[in-house]
């Protein structure tokens, strides 16, 4: 069995290619925040969160770091945080379990279960706390792989987030955890 680490979204309408001034897409305003190394899009009155980012490394081995325990635990959780035990069983209907140690505080958990597994190339799956706060709910994360030049881009969805706060403890942990895993990756 082996781990991995999950996140939470707020609901948002889906968002409609095309030209915005076509017929629905007038009202629909969207703001985008855009870095080199992130993309996050929250239409109004959302709680969403999505993520792109671009580890210079080839996708197989950036699923890799995503999927094997010995590799998750080297860049998992915000800064200061460590993953003493990550259990993962990566198959459809497999589970996750993921302790946490923030650096002063209690160890918490997080936990599970694998929606999709398409190495290199796609995970889905469910993400919950261990046991959930009254602001938190499971929600479904995804992650798609894409080669992009020898580079690997990471598009990252979590699900519908309670409240605002939730959102942005997500947003932090996950922008932590992101940075991490390109400075593992790229190397010195």
């Amino acid at each position: 069995m082996q781990c991995f680490r999950l996140c939470s979204i707020r609901k948002r309408a889906p968002f409609r290619r095309g030209n915005p001034g076509r017929s629905g897409d007038a009202n629909r305003k969207r703001v985008t925040t855009s870095t080199k190394r992130r993309v996050i899009r929250v239409q109004p009155s959302e709680l969403a969160l999505g993520m792109k980012r671009v580890v210079r490394a080839p996708r197989s081995i950036v699923f890799r770091a995503c999927t094997e325990p010995e590799e998750l635990a080297r860049w998992w959780g915000p800064r200061g945080f460590t993953t003493p035990a990550i259990e993962i069983d990566l198959r459809v209907g497999g589970r996750y379990r993921f302790a946490m140690q923030p650096p002063a505080g209690d160890l918490f958990h997080l936990t599970g279960e694998f929606l999709e597994v398409d190495p290199p190339s796609r995970l889905v799956y469910t993400f919950v706390w261990e046991p959930p706060g009254p602001d938190d709910r499971e929600t479904v994360v995804r992650l798609t792989f894409r080669g992009v030049d020898g580079s690997t881009q990471v598009d990252f969805t979590p699900g519908v987030f309670a409240t605002e706060a939730r959102r942005a403890l997500h947003e932090q942990g996950w922008t932590d955890s992101f940075e991490r895993l390109g400075e593992l990756l790229s190397g010195p």
